[in-house]
């Protein structure tokens, strides 16, 4: 069973991208607490990024700042903006393919400051998320590994982790199957 990927579709198109800059802005701060990556932005200090969703329209630009993704609506130029569409983006958001992959492919692509792009595109790449630091860097070191300890030991641990695996193949396997669809109309 494939998850269909119209109505984020729908929602991108029909929502102004302003809101979606807030909305993913946001979320990737949140998700960025106690993760090792936040050290490695320091180097893109400033710097305006552009994700810009072909198949969609949107034009979502952020600037770094403090370890942080804000949006940008200084209307200065990216300096560097990765494009491609929905199905793509959800593929490397979904870790289903590696940004390599889909780069040399050229179902997204890189352009502005060669330097930056290569260097979001590595940071793209080595992306792994530590659930375990992020936890524990919202509700404190010892409270996190008490908890991940009692959920460890819970007997229903292994069907929501299998459900859980049941869900991403279908998103990946929807994806992937946008994915070629828009392949095939280019």
């Amino acid at each position: 069973m494939k998850l269909p990927i119209w109505p984020l579709r729908t929602l991108l198109h029909s929502v102004p991208d302003r809101v979606h800059t807030e909305i993913m802005s946001r979320t990737a701060n949140h998700l960025l607490r106690g993760q090792s990556l936040v050290e490695r932005l320091d180097w893109l200090e400033g710097k305006r990024l552009c994700l810009s969703v072909a198949d969609v329209g949107n034009a979502l630009c952020f600037r770094i700042e403090d370890g942080r993704l804000l949006p940008d609506r200084s209307g200065h130029p990216w300096d560097v903006r990765i494009e491609g569409n929905l199905a793509d983006f959800l593929l490397l958001a979904t870790r289903a393919e590696d940004p390599d992959t889909l780069f040399f492919a050229r179902r997204l692509s890189i352009e502005g400051d060669t330097e930056v792009g290569l260097y979001v595109k590595n940071l793209l790449d080595g992306l792994d998320f530590d659930f375990e630091a992020h936890l524990a860097d919202i509700i404190g070191g010892n409270r996190a590994h008490r908890l991940l300890s009692a959920a460890r030991r819970l007997p229903f641990r292994r069907p929501l982790e299998s459900a859980a695996r049941r869900v991403q193949a279908m998103l990946v396997e929807s994806v992937t199957a946008a994915s070629l669809a828009d392949a095939s109309h280019r």
